[in-house]
């Protein structure tokens, strides 16, 4: 009896020792991974997370789901990945089911704890983007646009259009509409206006469920000119053309009309010869001797011009007729 209580002692020991070793492998030695959330647009979905960092070995990751009607954990084709992000399988595609994520880190034998996510419904919480806008038809009057949904409907879904315009890019005074079609008109615009809008777009279920979407990115379109404005301006410049033409015909008229006052009003002045008016202004001045000097040293020839009547005789009588005698003289400078 003394021998054997030792070795009962021993094996005792030994037993609680191989018990915590294998507590010991079981237990977890990773970090869990953080910033678990599910991430969904438009309706497509996906469980994302950060990255759990370890000295050395890559960490992997294994993904986990259930709904609200089973509450039974299934993978979902996300086991032992080494990407930080897992999309929703077709079979949890469903808008209106309730989701719940775990997911947890692995590294060889050792793993993390699992992290759950929030339950999750997609009709609930998808972020819905703005809807794409194909083309923009400008008139006077209104701007035309088609736009294509960011996602497909199902049945029982309505898709409501939440448009808000304003005049020009700086004017802070909005107007909105409303439209159920991929189609429509913003009318009752000014011509030759620019005009802005952006489009958002309202998702509403046969459960009166109601998610409004994130609004477009500004656009601005200017509207064109009516037929009317148009026919307008033909005629104005019809019109100040014509007047340009009538103003030319009568300016040329009143131009003939009054030519010799013109040619009157257009000769220059008369002047006195700076000589003449120094006299003038001085008589006591020898200016006409200068030129009578001026006069005597410039020689001339003197021409003589003899008329005589037709009644007279040959040899130029005095008794038949008078001899008429005009003397020109001229100066002239010698060459």
């Amino acid at each position: 009896m003394p021998c054997r209580a030792p070795l009962l002692l021993l094996l005792f020991l030994l037993f609680l020792l191989l018990g915590w070793a294998r507590g010991a492998e079981s237990s977890p030695h990773l970090p869990a991974p953080k910033d678990v959330m599910v991430y969904s647009y438009n309706f497509r979905s996906s469980l994302r997370w950060s990255p759990v960092k370890v000295d050395r070995g890559s960490v992997l990751y294994t993904v986990h789901f259930k709904t609200g009607a089973f509450n039974q954990w299934d993978e979902m084709n996300c086991t032992r990945i080494a990407q930080t992000e897992c999309s929703f399988p077709l079979s949890l595609k469903e808008r209106r089911w309730t989701v719940v994520l775990r997911v947890r880190a692995e590294l060889g034998q050792v793993t993390s704890d699992w992290v759950e996510t929030d339950p999750f419904v997609a009709e609930r919480n998808t972020t819905i983007g703005p809807p794409k806008v194909n083309s923009v038809i400008e008139s006077s009057d209104s701007l035309l646009i088609s736009v294509t949904p960011p996602f497909g409907s199902e049945a029982g879904d309505f898709l409501e259009y939440h448009v808000s315009y304003w005049e020009n890019a700086t004017s802070t005074t909005k107007k909105e509409i409303k439209r159920r079609n991929t189609l429509f008109k913003i009318i009752n615009l000014k011509e030759l206006t620019l005009y802005c809008f952006r489009i958002q777009v309202e998702l509403m279920t046969h459960s009166d469920l109601q998610l409004l979407g994130q609004q477009s990115v500004p656009e601005c379109y200017r509207t064109t000119v009516s037929e009317r404005t148009k026919d307008g301006q033909i005629i104005l410049v019809f019109a100040l053309v014509s007047l340009f033409v009538i103003l030319v015909i009568l300016v040329f008229f009143l131009l003939w009309k009054h030519q010799k006052t013109i040619k009157y009003w257009s000769q220059p002045p008369l002047e006195i010869p700076s000589h003449f008016e120094e006299y003038l202004k001085d008589p006591s001045m020898p200016v006409l001797e200068v030129l009578d000097n001026y006069a005597e040293e410039d020689p001339h020839d003197s021409v003589s011009v003899v008329f005589c009547g037709d009644g007279g005789q040959a040899g130029g009588s005095s008794l038949d007729g008078q001899a008429h005698a005009q003397s020109i003289s001229s100066d002239s400078d010698v060459t």
